[in-house]
């Protein structure tokens, strides 16, 4: 938890499926441009990615004043070059502060946030990405209609009980959205504690 000596929050869940995360991320992403990440929140992944892949740039965001401080602070401890100032970014906004990146990237955000966000997330990475370019998500999934594991179903209910726009997405109504936008559902990879990674191309 940060305070205001220290902004810099930590999740145990970064710690653990940030290295499963790097290991997809440095299969998919391209060798080199930047990477817009969108919902950075603790600023975590940031820096362990920046600091296995230097060869990309990587643009952290947020929408929340703590996350931002957070971020800033986890940026000025890592001191990487290749790791750039956070910028606050609203995913539904008709203009984001990056106008072209080589990827997008986004954890753990479409089951937390009403279905707009992901609209405008789909939306966004539709006209930022570059020609070919990837857009990586990564958290729970639907297949088919169907949760992956009942503890899955178990953190659906949980999650519209704290908000009923929020709860764990099927994957095919996220694919055709992004359909909409010119990016295609390229791969499926499933990933640690009934989570998936899903990789999406633009055209």
């Amino acid at each position: 938890m940060g305070d205001a000596s220290d902004p810099r929050l930590y999740h145990a869940h970064v710690a653990r499926n940030r290295q499963p995360i790097l290991n997809v991320l440095a299969r998919v992403l391209p060798p080199e441009g930047l990477v817009l990440e969108i919902a950075s929140g603790s600023g975590q992944h940031a820096v362990f990615v920046a600091q296995n892949l230097p060869s990309l740039r990587w643009q952290p965001t947020d929408a929340d004043d703590g996350a931002l401080a957070s971020i800033a602070a986890h940026r000025e401890a890592a001191a990487l070059p290749n790791l750039l100032e956070p910028l606050r970014l609203d995913a539904t906004a008709a203009r984001w502060p990056i106008e072209s990146a080589a990827a997008v990237v986004c954890n753990n955000m479409v089951h937390i946030t009403p279905w707009r966000i992901t609209e405008g997330l789909m939306a966004g990475a539709g006209r930022t990405l570059l020609p070919g370019g990837i857009l990586y998500l990564y958290g729970p999934y639907r297949i088919d209609g169907r949760h992956t594991a009942a503890s899955n179903k178990d953190f659906d209910d949980w999650l519209k009980a704290q908000n009923a726009q929020w709860g764990i997405r099927d994957l095919g109504d996220v694919a055709t959205l992004a359909r909409r936008h010119g990016l295609h559902l390229t791969e499926r990879v499933a990933m640690p504690a009934n989570n998936i990674s899903a990789i999406f191309r633009r055209d």
